[in-house]
């Protein structure tokens, strides 16, 4: 990242990413794109179980959704669906465990959702991690199976049953540290990156949701597809992942609800199917995918490198 880079980032994250941002955002918030009956609607949010995720589910249970936590953790999940049981009063909240760094188990439990549900309208890719050392699962590095290759194959695995119902959505949530990288297609897995960089890492692969985003929206224009960034939230992620980041903007942080807002309108309001599929958003609007003048921009040509070479990848790691 250039100083340049570096410099224009803090400058628009201190605008837009922080509490003030959102609280300037939402003045022009129409009130009225969230009075929405969810009941008979089907949602899956993984990573449900904190932050903005956990957030994102209690707002959409209050509208009567059916919801669907998929958690790596059982008693992290149980804990946080009696609370949003508790302050939905909607019963219709149910735990699924899953480790999205595990390629095989995400096809394994996409097929058996699959096969167990009629329907699901709306799905959440909210799960995600930051492990600051390079590990190893088998071949593939941590940060990139969960944040790039599970979301992959959960939403590839799971758009036969979205087609299935009326108007179904797809929404990613990315992050704003996407605008400083541009995609490597020559080392999509960061293997060459030394010393290894889990901020890095977990940056690029913000930038790869925002190209699947894109692309998938192409592939299958019966689904509205959407990513998005939730500012600059005060959670656990952030806290154990970035403590120093965390000390620094005390005072700063939106709340996990802010936070989730855009999530829950991209999921819940007829507004949102109005803007473009392919987008991606922060407070509700679409905005740029790049920052003025930071050559981030990736070519055609790496572009279609990367989605065959991850293709690829995830086809080689489908169960037998």
């Amino acid at each position: 990242m250039s100083l340049y880079q570096k410099g224009v980032f803090v400058i628009k994250g201190l605008r837009e990413f922080t509490k003030s941002g959102y609280q300037a955002a939402s003045k022009s918030f129409v009130e009225s794109d969230l009075n929405k009956d969810a009941s008979g609607l089907v949602f899956m949010i993984t990573g449900a179980n904190s932050g903005i995720g956990k957030a994102a589910a209690i707002a959409i249970a209050k509208k009567g959704g059916e919801v669907h936590m998929v958690c790596r953790s059982l008693d992290r999940a149980n804990k946080a669906k009696d609370e949003i049981i508790d302050e939905s009063k909607n019963q219709n909240v149910h735990v699924h465990i899953l480790d999205m760094s595990q390629s095989g188990e995400v096809y394994k439990f996409a097929d058996s959702f699959s096969a167990d549900h009629g329907k699901l309208n709306v799905l959440v890719n909210n799960a995600g991690c930051m492990v600051l050392e390079r590990k190893l699962i088998g071949e593939v590095e941590t940060n990139f199976a969960t944040n790039t290759l599970g979301t992959y194959i959960l939403t590839k695995q799971l758009t036969p049953l979205l087609l299935r119902s009326e108007q179904p959505r797809v929404i990613t949530v990315s992050s704003g540290g996407m605008y400083i990288q541009k995609l490597n297609a020559n080392d999509m897995q960061l293997s060459k990156l030394s010393p290894f960089d889990g901020e890095v890492s977990y940056a690029q692969q913000k930038r790869h949701q925002v190209i699947l985003t894109e692309e998938l929206a192409k592939q299958h224009p019966n689904i509205h597809f959407s990513s998005m960034h939730p500012g600059w939230a005060d959670t656990p992620a952030v806290q154990n992942s970035m403590p120093d980041f965390h000390r620094r903007m005390q005072g700063k942080f939106r709340t996990p609800e802010e936070g989730a807002d855009t999530i829950v309108w991209l999921a819940l309001s007829e507004a949102a199917l109005k803007q473009p599929t392919g987008s991606f958003f922060l407070d509700r609007r679409p905005q740029s995918l790049h920052l003025p003048l930071a050559w981030t921009r990736e070519s055609k040509q790496d572009r279609a490198k990367f989605l065959k070479e991850l293709d690829e990848l995830a086809e080689k790691l489908k169960p037998k």
